[in-house]
């Protein structure tokens, strides 16, 4: 569930690959993610490709931006995620209400301009780095696992799985 107060922007550097910004789309959409933006023009030469599997970005937008820490509400926190040497590991990370996070791309990273706009800079204690989906995930994730608004049950359930899955436990 979430609060009206909420506002969680992903902001995605330069994306390369359409299927990673379509399984970033699919998250976006099961953790209630108010908006998805990006800088670059490599996913917008590679977006004929449909990868948003749920069509998440009919009900979230996706937005081309100059710069992806534009447009911030009243009290949006930068977070930058990315393996960046000073950065606070995942779990030790309190999430603000207001945040927009922002990916480094899958062959780079966030630029030091951006890192200095930062409120916070995060990254998840892997060894060797995620893909830019999974990173999302992980980091939605753990907002969600953090949060004392959690909804749970079979109600969530039924709403959230393939309609092929009937499967209960006994």
């Amino acid at each position: 569930m979430k609060l009206k107060n909420e506002n969680v922007v992903i902001g995605l550097t330069d994306p390369k690959s359409p299927s990673n910004v379509g399984a970033v789309m699919r998250a976006a959409g099961c953790y209630q993610v108010d908006e998805v933006r990006y800088t670059g023009a490599r996913y917008a030469r590679a977006a004929k490709f449909h990868t948003d599997t749920k069509d998440a970005s009919k009900k979230i937008p996706l937005n081309a931006v100059e710069c992806l820490a534009s447009n911030l509400t009243s009290g949006q926190k930068i977070v930058c995620v990315d393996l960046v040497e000073g950065a606070v590991p995942l779990p030790d990370f309190q999430h603000p209400e207001n945040a927009l996070y922002i990916f480094g791309p899958e062959d780079g990273t966030i630029t030091q301009d951006v890192i200095n706009l930062a409120d916070a800079v995060v990254y998840v204690p892997t060894i060797g780095c995620m893909n830019l989906a999974a990173s999302v995930n992980v980091l939605l994730y753990d907002r969600l696992a953090k949060s004392k608004h959690v909804i749970a049950g079979d109600d969530l359930i039924k709403r959230s799985r393939d309609t092929n899955n009937t499967v209960k436990v006994n």
